[in-house]
């Protein structure tokens, strides 16, 4: 980084964070209605090949009259009174503290995850480019989170890891490699296929062991985008960081919940969070761990 950037740090730094509310507030609405959306086409198909199953494939198809709102074209507003929310409403953050967590309109609660997701987006945009600064890695590494805190808020609030994120990350991390930044071409297709065929290999030999499915097909797609962003290397530690994490987080929200341990929980989140860890300290970690057990 040259004298320049380094002095203009600080003010990259605090664009990145603004620019993460912003993206944010978007992720909450790509959190909340891709999944509604998807459902929406799923039910739609499956009618559809059930009328022409039936012989009825000549019957027109129903008017999308009762469509859930669109990712981007449709306004927002309350979930709650259906009012559109102005401006004012849609500020992130700071809405939501100056409306004590209340719709303007009706006053229904907002859920904090809006606020949650703003936060966190801004404050890990702002982290990314701490880390790598104005930089073409920088601005792949903002890419690189945004879409693991939406896939993330998905499988929290779902346990589904949509192939409309976890493809593109893929062919992102791919594309990437040709620069490359994190992995050469040869180390992000083998990441890729062995990100995949590890967890697949999981599901199936717990499946016929005991007859039940421990994860989804998300997280083999998910691990295989980390795997073309950051090689095969990277896949071990990543599956090692997400466990560790799952298991501190799973018991502590068990014995939160009380919920018995049949309960499912989401490995998507967990993967994300150690994925976006070895991004940014991969080699510091790899290089404090050598010198450990060199010096030990």
């Amino acid at each position: 980084m040259n004298l320049v950037s380094m002095l203009t740090l600080p003010y990259w730094i605090a664009a990145a964070g603004i620019l993460g509310l912003l993206v944010g507030s978007f992720l909450n609405v790509v959190i909340l209605r891709l999944p509604v959306r998807l459902q929406y086409g799923w039910e739609r198909e499956a009618k559809a090949i059930l009328a022409e199953a039936s012989g009825d494939a000549a019957r027109p198809v129903e008017a999308d009259h009762g469509a859930p709102p669109g990712i981007v074209r449709e306004p927002s507003h309350c979930p709650k009174c259906k009012h559109p929310l102005t401006a004012t409403d849609n500020v992130p953050v700071i809405s939501w503290l100056v409306l004590h967590g209340r719709c303007r309109y009706c006053k229904a609660p907002i859920s904090i995850q809006y606020p949650f997701v703003e936060a966190l987006t801004a404050l890990l945009s702002a982290v990314v480019i701490a880390h790598f600064g104005p930089t073409l890695g920088g601005a792949a590494a903002l890419v690189f989170t945004w879409f693991l805190v939406a896939a993330s808020g998905i499988d929290f609030r779902t346990q589904l890891l949509p192939d409309q994120l976890t493809q593109p990350l893929l062919w992102l991390g791919l594309l990437f490699s040709l620069a490359p930044l994190w992995a050469t071409p040869a180390q992000a297709i083998v990441g890729a296929t062995l990100g995949y065929l590890s967890l697949w290999s999981v599901y199936w030999g717990f499946r016929l062991l005991t007859g039940k499915e421990g994860m989804g097909y998300g997280d083999f797609k998910l691990l295989a985008a980390l795997g073309a962003w950051m090689g095969a290397y990277a896949l071990l530690p990543i599956v090692l960081i997400s466990s560790i994490v799952g298991a501190l987080v799973g018991s502590l929200y068990l014995s939160i919940s009380r919920k018995g341990h049949g309960v499912p929980i989401p490995f998507g989140p967990y993967l994300a969070t150690a994925g976006w860890i070895w991004l940014l300290a991969g080699h510091a970690l790899t290089n404090w761990y050598l010198g450990y057990f060199l010096h030990a």
